[in-house]
């Protein structure tokens, strides 16, 4: 239980104001909420799994920078795709109003890349060199989805009130924004 509530309270507080966090919010803008902290919810409990799994084994040795900037140049991909947008037939925009899978699957891609490498795989992978896996584990991704679940309602009110082309054009910014400190941490 210590592992459990250590590893909640650090994450929780090391994601407040993080780039997933504005993720999560920008998502939001585009997306019902529950495909949205699904795809975290999915996207986190694998890298953390992950993260505690390296932090057990080996501690230190994961190679951040190759894959910091292989998710940056993703997120100036996905900068690039929002802005370029789609346009919806209107069948296709009707079924778009029903389904919800390809949200789900955009935000878990989304997510898992941006957290390969992140300050939160690495504040996992050190707390699991410290505590048990398991209780690590559990922790880590409930503080993640909590902290990125207030994001998401946040984002959901911010999008009732914004016109679809300053969502798109604040999405691919901060895409890019995300892409290029990716990218700029690894090389520094």
């Amino acid at each position: 239980m210590e592992a459990f509530w250590i590893s909640l309270v650090v994450i929780f507080v090391a994601e407040l104001g993080d780039k997933s966090q504005l993720m999560a919010m920008t998502f939001a803008t585009r997306f019902k909420a529950w495909p949205v902290l699904a795809g975290i919810t999915i996207a986190t409990t694998v890298v953390h799994l992950l993260s505690v799994a390296v932090g057990g084994l080996v501690g230190d040795l994961l190679p951040t920078t190759a894959i910091a900037v292989v998710a940056g140049i993703a997120f100036l991909g996905f900068a690039a795709w929002t802005l370029r947008g789609d346009e919806l037939t209107e069948e296709e925009s009707g079924k778009a109003a029903r389904t919800t899978r390809s949200a789900l699957i955009a935000v878990t891609v989304a997510f898992f890349l941006s957290e390969l490498g992140d300050k939160t795989m690495l504040a996992t992978i050190t707390l699991a060199t410290q505590h048990g896996w398991l209780g690590t584990w559990i922790g880590s991704t409930v503080g993640m989805v909590a902290a990125d679940a207030l994001a998401i309602v946040v984002g959901r009110m911010l999008g009732r009130h914004l016109p679809e082309k300053v969502i798109r054009y604040g999405a691919a910014a901060a895409f890019a924004v995300f892409g290029v400190i990716l990218i700029g941490d690894a090389l520094m």
